[in-house]
């Protein structure tokens, strides 16, 4: 069986490394894996998604419309934007953030309004993390990344140890005792 999960948000918030750590922490767990990524504006706060396949035997790292398992997302309304990508029975771990697009901030448009709501209208299975603020007591918000991976490790069964030692290997030194916490406040929600 395959697992699907696609990481969302916008340039800078930590989405292709989350997505590299989760991908590595399959491969050191014996599953196949495969991982795809779109950062096209990332710099300029742009849209990014990262896609992470695993099980027996991946043939391909792309998702479907319909087929994440679950979706990750750093940001609420990059998370109404994958909406489609999310199977019936999928799972929304959503971070309790808005980065409001240049359209937005230009008063071109609004952000809108309820993104939680629409998304547990439509999903139904949704879980708001609040990664800021669990980052915060790290010292370094910049740790937000760490906290939702360690939110989404819990859901796809990942023993922690297995997490923190890939963590470890991918993270500054200077920044890895914070990152460590990071992750098991998220590992704890």
């Amino acid at each position: 069986m395959t697992k699907s999960i696609l990481i969302t948000g916008v340039g800078g918030q930590g989405i292709l490394l989350a997505g590299d750590i989760i991908a590595q922490t399959a491969m050191e767990s014996g599953y196949d894996v495969k991982k795809s990524e779109i950062h096209g504006m990332a710099q300029r706060g742009g849209s990014v998604v990262s896609a992470v396949r695993y099980g027996d035997k991946v043939y391909s790292p792309l998702i479907s419309k319909g087929e994440a398992d679950i979706i990750l997302a750093f940001e609420k309304l990059e998370a109404l934007r994958v909406l489609p990508y999310l199977k019936r029975s999928g799972e929304y771990i959503v971070n309790d953030y808005e980065f409001p697009p240049l359209s937005v901030v230009m008063d071109e448009e609004q952000y809108p309004d309820n993104t939680t709501q629409r998304l547990k209208e439509v999903a139904g299975n949704v879980s708001v993390v609040k990664g800021i603020e669990l980052a915060k007591k790290t010292g370094n918000i910049r740790t937000t990344n760490m906290v939702l991976v360690g939110a989404l490790a819990t859901r796809l069964g990942f023993r922690g140890e297995k997490c923190l030692s890939v963590i470890e290997k991918r993270v500054p030194r200077k920044t890895l005792e914070a990152n460590r916490t990071a992750f098991l406040l998220g590992f704890s929600t």
